[in-house]
């Protein structure tokens, strides 16, 4: 349920909070703003999950759907450990990476930056035939966006239970209705993609909200 690697950013961290105390507080603290409704953010990965079982099932012509009472341990504590593992990870990518980079660059390029160290960071997936890691990098990029995007501005403990829930999320819908850990290439490439839909959406709604549009008379039209 839970691996050492998880807690590789938290320990990351960790040290760099023993180097550069002052500095790493203010990063994992990030600014006082109160964050916006969750819901929409913890909306996405249920359609993560929908666009990429669902498409799945098609292909493969049978549902992957895991039943919870057949899991080795109960499906609550299956869920927490989820969660804490999520978050051990997340302090590192979106509670320091992310807002450390974001100093220099936007939202978006930043994004992008710290889903690829993301991917990489889980080293075994690399083992995997090369259409499986470019499915799983695909899926960790987009899926960092989503969250970076949603995330921008928002601090403390917030953001990391934001992104440590969207996190625990697609790892049990990956967990109940995939069967990727088999080291089949399909249920990973679908993923990717349906994760990728999800963050062009995600983007296109925030370049919605953020440029209002030009009218008749306006300097800008």
């Amino acid at each position: 349920m839970l691996q050492l690697t998880q807690f590789g950013p938290a320990l990351a961290v960790a040290v760099a909070a023993v180097v550069w105390p002052v500095t790493t507080w203010r990063l994992v603290r990030g600014p006082r703003r109160r964050p916006s409704s969750p819901w929409p953010l913890l909306c996405m990965p249920f359609l993560i999950i929908l666009l990429s079982a669902g498409p799945y099932a098609l292909i493969s012509g049978t549902p992957h759907a895991t039943d919870p009472r057949t899991l080795h341990h109960s499906f609550l504590l299956v869920a927490v450990a989820q969660l804490v593992g999520a978050c051990g990870e997340e302090i590192g990518w979106r509670c320091f990476l992310q807002p450390l980079l974001r100093t220099r660059f936007g939202p978006l390029p930043v994004s992008v930056a710290v889903g690829t160290v993301w991917g990489l960071w889980h080293v075994q997936v690399l083992g995997r035939s090369p259409a499986y890691a470019a499915g799983f990098l695909l899926a960790t990029v987009a899926v960092s966006v989503v969250l970076g995007l949603a995330l921008d501005g928002t601090g403390g403990m917030a953001r990391l239970l934001l992104a440590g829930a969207f996190h625990a999320l697609v790892n049990l819908g990956m967990l109940l209705f995939m069967d990727e850990e088999t080291g089949r290439t399909a249920p990973m490439v679908l993923f990717g993609v349906a994760s990728a839909l999800v963050a062009a959406a995600w983007v296109r709604r925030r370049t919605a909200v953020t440029i209002p549009p030009t009218v008749e008379g306006d300097p800008g039209a």
